[in-house]
């Protein structure tokens, strides 16, 4: 049971998100093939999307309000630009394919993409909430994929760090 939990919290780190997971279940797998490695995916898109309703409708809010606070107005300020002016090249660049283009950065499992920036990239752009969730959805579902790839082959494990 820890080891699902495990699974699970790991999951819903920044930065780490699924991509840090996946070769975790696959390392108890591997170690115990009684661990069910069917749940335990299913526990880590779960907890990989558990944040994105709170980020979608509070990041930018609590962005907006810290930009004027002494201390964190500098970076607040920093992270609400960099958004918006990353937001509008991107949405200039993928015009009608706003969609995809969240879905395939939410997908790709690199550093710094995932489900916690695109959700914020998304609410920074102003995307309609039920589609960029959809976005977010598909694009964990394809990082899914691609890690497990990944680890089946042995090369998560730098991916995982």
């Amino acid at each position: 049971m820890l080891k699902y939990v495990i699974c699970f919290f790991i999951s819903m780190v920044p930065i780490i998100e699924l991509r840090g997971a996946v070769p975790f279940a696959q390392k108890f797998y591997a170690e115990d093939p009684t661990f069910n490695i069917k749940l335990a995916y299913l526990l880590i898109v779960i907890g990989n999307m558990l944040p994105v309703p709170i980020i979608f409708f509070f990041a930018r809010k609590v962005l907006e309000w810290g930009k004027d606070k002494p201390i964190i107005g500098g970076f607040f300020t920093f992270c609400l630009e960099k958004g918006e002016k990353g937001g509008q090249k991107l949405k200039a660049k993928a015009g009608r394919g706003l969609f995809v283009a969240l879905l395939l950065f939410v997908g790709i499992p690199l550093p710094g993409t995932g489900a916690w920036t695109g959700t914020l990239a998304a609410s920074i752009l102003d995307m309609d909430f039920k589609s960029s969730v959809l976005a977010v959805i598909l694009g964990i579902t394809l990082a899914s994929i691609i890690m497990t790839v990944a680890s089946v082959l042995g090369i998560a494990a730098l991916a995982g760090l």
